[in-house]
């Protein structure tokens, strides 16, 4: 499996979101496949976006495109910190 850690601090949650709600079909034709938001316990702004994609090439070249650079703008995000990782173990205990 393929994941995208990204943790960034967001001017408000709420405007953040819809913007991330509207660009679910563009992530999904990326190659995104499922995804999780979290937020930092004392900190509602800053988000974790964690999420599972068919490539970590296909990731890269969606977050890293010029058309991602303007919505993360519209959307009030700071400092993105992109985190791409494959999965060596899964488990539940």
């Amino acid at each position: 499996m393929k994941h995208v850690l990204i943790i960034h601090e967001v001017e408000d949650y709420d405007a953040w979101k819809a913007i991330f709600d509207k660009a679910a079909t563009i992530r999904k034709e990326a190659g995104e496949i499922s995804y999780q938001v979290l937020k930092f316990d004392q900190n509602p702004n800053k988000i974790v976006h964690f999420s599972v994609w068919t490539s970590l090439e296909n990731a890269r070249n969606f977050f890293e495109s010029p058309r991602l650079v303007q919505i993360r703008k519209e959307a009030g995000v700071k400092a993105p910190e992109f985190i791409y990782l494959d999965q060596l173990e899964q488990g539940i205990l």
